[in-house]
């Protein structure tokens, strides 16, 4: 039997745990940074405060949480528009993004106050190649602060529009990189310090494409809105004037609602042909977890991770995402049997994501081919000791890294440019079992070695720039900046992240 949380009773259990937790004292911070030297062992030993979490009888695990409607596929899929380059010079890309306030009509006959880049909701596409030149116009329209924040893009700290580069209300700056990392599909959203959570889910976010030689000689689906298709799911609570009243919805421990919005559309329906289609997937919600799959059971090809293509597709029923995760997948509709209803469903809880329409029409002849890429784990980054110990742990506003809530003025780890060094994460459970964190390093893409010392999944053998950390397993990576700054280490459940639930890491 399904259970389901209402939205009242998630309220009286968040009030209930703040007032369980309020005599809690924080971790003391610390102003050394971390060189890896300090075993998860070590940590156990130092860390202040109560690992029982006493008083978290709230804890929310996010195994059982409100389910989401199911679409009834009666509006026809948005696609976002792609931006457009203002400069004529072939290897030169200048863009200008601007966060706004908008009203957006959602829901018919109503007008929701929403945010967006260039528009009232989410963003547009910014193209991208490899050995761009890219100059981008930042300006905020907003009543608060804000940043730009580059998601899996490599660029220089300066640049990655972290909680250090807010912008005042109309401010404006430029920012200027090269592209220098291979085709992916990234996003941008906001990262300023505390309200990160609030403004992505009032509408900040959008997507990301970055191609190269190798992309376009694939023959993968590439028609953009006809079988190349960007899908950013997100769940929101409306209340009963159909606003996006945040304060009212939020969860200390990742809001969570029962209305699923893909590219801002409700009740959305995909118009497919007879052809393979490309799905670019983007779980940009604040805290849900999505396991997208078949209602028919069919299989599908996922091609890429977050940072890049696979070297050979592989053969899956379903994926799950966790929030900030992405995945490119392809689903030939020219071998499913369309005389039944089918649709992209949410194995967490079986709700219907998205339905299809499959016309009789044939469509373009594209390719999955057998070898895509040359990713490689060496036998050197095997064998390389371990040099940072990240330890997750907590909920609610409890949470922390190795002990230590953020603080600006602190760095906690370091590193050299170019040089690859091994991180261990650990997920250390309380005493109520824990719940998954989405770990996400700004600036970089790295590969997952092992979990639990076990080789990852084949289709996390690829760049990521986030991945899920379950209670009590250790994931370790190998990460290496190829520029130089201060980059974000943090759990991309978003509550977490303004709670604290980050770390700086300094490239010198």
């Amino acid at each position: 039997m399904k259970i389901k949380i209402t939205l009242g009773l998630l309220a009286l259990i968040t009030a209930l745990v703040l007032a369980a937790c309020s005599g809690d004292k924080e971790p003391t911070p610390n102003d050394g940074a971390n060189t890896g030297e300090e075993s998860h062992e070590d940590m156990d030993m130092n860390k202040e405060g109560s690992d029982s979490m006493e008083g978290m009888d709230g804890h929310m695990s996010h195994d059982e949480v409100v389910s989401l409607n199911d679409s009834t596929g009666e509006n026809e899929l948005k696609i976002p528009p792609v931006l457009e380059d203002e400069n004529a010079k072939e290897e030169e890309i200048a863009y200008t993004v601007r966060a706004q306030k908008g009203e957006t009509e959602i829901f018919d006959g109503t007008k929701t106050k929403t945010l967006g880049y260039n528009g009232a909701f989410l963003g547009p596409v910014l193209h991208l190649s490899k050995g761009d030149t890219v100059k981008i116009k930042l300006i905020n329209e907003l009543d608060e602060d804000t940043t730009f924040h580059w998601h899996g893009l490599e660029v220089p700290g300066d640049a990655d529009g972290g909680p250090h580069a807010s912008l005042k209300p109309g401010e404006e700056n430029m920012v200027e990189f090269k592209v220098t990392q291979e085709a992916s599909t990234l996003w941008f959203h906001p990262h300023p310090e505390g309200s990160t959570s609030e403004q992505v889910y009032n509408g900040l976010a959008g997507l990301i494409y970055i191609e190269d030689d190798n992309s376009k000689s694939l023959g993968l689906p590439n028609e953009y809105g006809q079988n190349d298709i960007p899908l950013i799911f997100q769940d929101k609570t409306f209340d009963d004037k159909y606003q996006l009243n945040y304060d009212a919805a939020m969860n200390e421990d990742g809001t969570i609602g029962e209305t699923l919005l893909i590219n801002g559309t409700l009740n959305p329906m995909l118009s497919v042909k007879k052809e393979k289609v490309r799905l670019r997937l983007l779980n940009g919600s604040n805290a849900r977890n999505f396991t997208f799959k078949l209602n028919t059971g069919d299989s599908f090809e996922q091609i890429a991770t977050d940072g890049g293509f696979l070297n050979e597709p592989v053969t899956l029923k379903e994926i799950t995402l966790t929030p900030s995760e992405r995945a490119e997948i392809i689903i030939d509709f020219s071998k499913l049997d369309t005389d039944d209803d089918l649709a992209l469903i949410n194995d967490e809880d079986g709700s219907i994501l998205l339905p299809f329409q499959v016309s009789e029409q044939g469509g373009e002849d594209s390719n999955i081919p057998e070898k895509m890429n040359d990713f490689t784990i060496t036998e050197e980054e095997m064998n390389l000791p371990v040099t940072k110990n990240v330890e997750f742990f907590g909920m609610m506003d409890k949470v922390t890294i190795n002990g230590k809530k953020f603080d600006k003025d602190r760095i906690d780890f370091t590193q050299e440019q170019g040089v690859t060094e091994v991180w261990e994460f650990y997920n250390k459970p309380d005493d109520m079992g824990g719940m998954i964190h989405p770990v996400h390093i700004h600036g970089t893409q790295f590969k997952i070695l092992s979990r639990n010392g076990e080789e990852p999944s084949e289709n996390e053998q690829g760049w990521k720039d986030s991945f899920s950390l379950e209670p009590d397993e250790t994931v370790k990576v190998a990460v290496q900046f190829k520029n130089k700054g201060v980059y974000m280490l943090h759990c991309h459940i978003l509550e977490h992240e303004d709670n604290g639930m980050m770390s700086q890491v300094k490239v010198e």
